[in-house]
C-alpha cells in the first residue's frame, strides 16, 4: 500500500467519519483510480470509523508543514 497527495486527494470530500466499506463505496462512486480502491482494501479494518485521512495515511501532510517563519525570507 501507498499513498501519494494525488492518491489522497481523492478522499478529500469524503464523507469523515466513515468505515472502510464507506471509503471504498465512496471512492468507487467518486470514479477514484484503482490504486486508490486497492489501498483502501489493505488496511485493517476494526469496526471503528476513521475520523480522517490521518488515520489512513499518517504522513499525510498538513497545511502547517507548508508554513515557515517569515522572518527567513
Amino acid at each position: 500500500m501507498y499513498w501519494t497527495l494525488e492518491l489522497a486527494s481523492y478522499l478529500d470530500d469524503a464523507p469523515w467519519p466513515a468505515s472502510k466499506d464507506e471509503l471504498i463505496d465512496y471512492a468507487i462512486r467518486t470514479g477514484a483510480p484503482l490504486e486508490v480502491v486497492e489501498n483502501l482494501q489493505e488496511l485493517e479494518d476494526d469496526g471503528e470509523p476513521f475520523e480522517s485521512i490521518d488515520e489512513i495515511w499518517s504522513d499525510f501532510p498538513t497545511t502547517d508543514d507548508y508554513f515557515f517563519n517569515e522572518d527567513e525570507l
